[in-house]
């Protein structure tokens, strides 16, 4: 089919390549010509595996193009809208002046049957009012809502094999025009699920609300773990066999960050509000709370690690995206807790894999190495905040050689506190004993 992707940041640009990688005709259309000259030439700007070889296998192919002149999508039966929906900057809403923008500017290149499809994470209500908009402007249109479901580090796999397919329809056409663009993942045995706009909207925030409550329950429960002596990874190993829980998204930490969950489940906290059920969803305010109060403890470790005070003490910080397999800095609590420690005197040398360039244009104030092994030479404390495969793996006793001292603080829970204690470490989780 013939694709228009409107918007080429994360979303749009995975989006884009992976229709393309499908076999579809695409036009990726974004305003930033620095952004359309990479991805033209092959250049993902942005760090997503597995996202740079069918970017380059589309261009090739010249199956996949791409445009700052929104003309250029007049001829595409179905029109993707993937641009962002930041949080507003006076409020906790989400500002939809890209999506509105964006609609805006495809409804005059609308072909006869053209169906515009939402991609971005909305508040309820919005595709209902952009369908009554299509309605005036482009009767011959019409809307679709179809939220995705990606995972940074996992979003070209979760492109081509989704594991649900989401509609929000206001009739048969939109439908069936949309099931021939996801043909593949149909015949593959993808759920599909048809409803309403309303709905649709729903399927997203809500999903995204229960994840964070589920990360913030068990960061919660960590803390009474601290209060007790528990080992709250213990606890949620119990628990999560009860397959009424599952053991997912149940690992304690320096809790969630990114450009979606936190950002997300304040819209939806404010959109409540705004129809008058904010109740309902007083909860997320806790959870976000909970979520925020992590990165202070991991500083509170820190310091409690190294006598009461970090002031002019080497700190090694292994991590600044919010997630391994991402180059996304975007409300990191690894960037967070790194730059709290430097505001409290500490020397913080800070290292990644991925998101170095990221983190420096936002806080240039700390030291940046891109080796793990001199982010580590003679740190008075080691702080992992992102759990890289390769901070993962270290070896204790390795490690131990190029320290200054032997403390860690696993914000991650992700190492063996045994072999660590047994190499002469200080060793300090969240939530662990």
């Amino acid at each position: 089919m013939r694709i228009s992707v409107i918007g080429c940041g994360y979303l749009g640009a995975v989006h884009a390549s992976a229709m393309a990688e499908l076999g579809h005709d695409v036009v990726g259309i974004d305003v930033d010509p620095a952004k359309i000259a990479a991805l033209a030439a092959g250049r993902p700007p942005f760090f997503e595996p597995g996202l740079a070889e069918i970017l380059a296998s589309a261009t090739a192919t010249g199956r996949l193009r791409f445009s700052a002149d929104i003309a250029d999508a007049a001829d595409a039966e179905v029109h993707f809208l993937a641009v962002g929906t930041p949080q507003a900057a006076d409020s906790n809403a989400a500002d939809l002046r890209f999506v509105d923008a964006a609609f805006e500017a495809v409804v005059p290149h609308l072909a006869e049957g053209a169906l515009i499809v939402g991609k971005s994470t909305v508040p309820v209500g919005t595709a209902g009012r952009l369908a009554g908009r299509l309605a005036e402007l482009a009767p011959h249109a019409s809307l679709v809502w179809n939220p995705e479901f990606l995972r940074e580090g996992y979003a070209v796999r979760d492109t081509l094999e989704p594991d649900r397919l989401v509609y929000g329809v206001g009739d048969d056409h939109a439908a069936s025009v949309l099931d021939q663009v996801y043909r593949a993942a149909i015949e593959a045995g993808t759920p599909r699920i048809v409803t309403d706009y309303a709905t649709a909207e729903l399927v997203k925030v809500a999903a995204n609300a229960f994840l964070a409550t589920k990360i913030s329950f068990i960061n919660a429960m960590s803390e009474i773990a601290d209060a007790t002596g528990a080992d709250v990874t213990a606890l949620a190993d119990a628990i999560g066999h009860d397959a009424r829980i599952g053991r997912r998204f149940l690992n304690a930490g320096v809790g969630f960050g990114g450009g979606c969950l936190p950002k997300d489940i304040r819209a939806f906290t404010a959109r409540a509000e705004e129809l008058g059920r904010g109740e309902a969803l007083a909860f997320l305010r806790e959870v976000d709370a909970i979520n925020l109060r992590q990165r202070q403890r991991a500083v509170d470790l820190a310091v409690a690690a190294l006598d009461g005070s970090v002031h002019r003490k080497r700190i090694a910080v292994l991590g600044v995206t919010f997630k391994p397999e991402s180059d996304d800095v975007r409300d990191s609590p690894a960037l967070d807790v790194a730059v709290q420690l430097k505001g409290l005197g500490a020397d913080v040398i800070a290292t990644d894999p991925e998101g170095i360039d990221n983190a420096r244009a936002r806080h240039p104030q700390l030291d940046y190495v891109t080796s793990t092994r001199e982010a580590l030479r003679g740190a008075d404390l080691v702080v992992l905040v992102t759990e890289w495969r390769e901070y993962r793996a270290l070896d204790p006793v390795e490690t131990a050689r190029l320290v200054a001292g032997r403390r860690i603080i696993d914000g991650r829970n992700v190492l063996d506190a045994d072999a660590w204690r047994a190499a002469g470490w200080e060793y300090r989780g969240i939530g662990r004993p």
